[in-house]
């Protein structure tokens, strides 16, 4: 039987793969409908293409989310082939606390970005504020940062 915590860290595992999924479709059918709209009608929806490319950047952040979990994003590792296996769980974390401190730095500066675009009331597309679509920076980041701070803790299996 599972614990409460291991329940609910599997609960926002399938939520988040979820949305990415929903994002994902989401972004494919809005394209596909304007470019059929444009070849067949001569047409196609105004804010659309402002819509795909505020769904790249959440699927982008999204999908950096879900690689944070267990450290499946690209990296380039050339020191991890030289190292004793004894040396590399230390370099693991030295490399955790810089991602944590770049990370917290992104999450602090894009929290301030879309502030400023909320207090400006800075439109988006479509009477959709700029911040709702920005959004995902500051929660992705934070997300992110708090992921790699546990990772310190508990250095994930290659």
């Amino acid at each position: 039987m599972q614990t409460p915590i291991k329940q609910l860290i599997n609960a926002l595992r399938r939520a988040e793969e979820a949305l990415l999924m929903l994002l994902l479709g989401g972004m494919v059918l809005m394209a596909v409908v304007q470019v059929v709209m444009r070849n067949l009608l001569e047409s196609g929806i105004y804010w659309g293409d402002s819509l795909v490319r505020v769904l790249v950047l959440w699927i982008a952040l999204v999908g950096a989310m879900v690689a944070s979990r267990t450290d499946n994003h690209i990296q380039i590792d050339l020191a991890n082939r030289f190292l004793s296996p004894r040396h590399k769980p230390w370099i693991a974390r030295l490399t955790y606390v810089f991602a944590t401190l770049v990370l917290g730095l992104f999450t602090l500066a894009s929290y301030q970005f879309v502030s400023y675009e909320y207090q400006d009331n800075v439109i988006a597309f479509a009477d959709v504020p700029a911040w709702l679509c920005e959004a995902i920076l500051p929660i992705g980041g934070g997300i992110m940062t708090l992921r790699y701070a546990l990772h310190i803790f508990e250095v994930p299996e290659s």
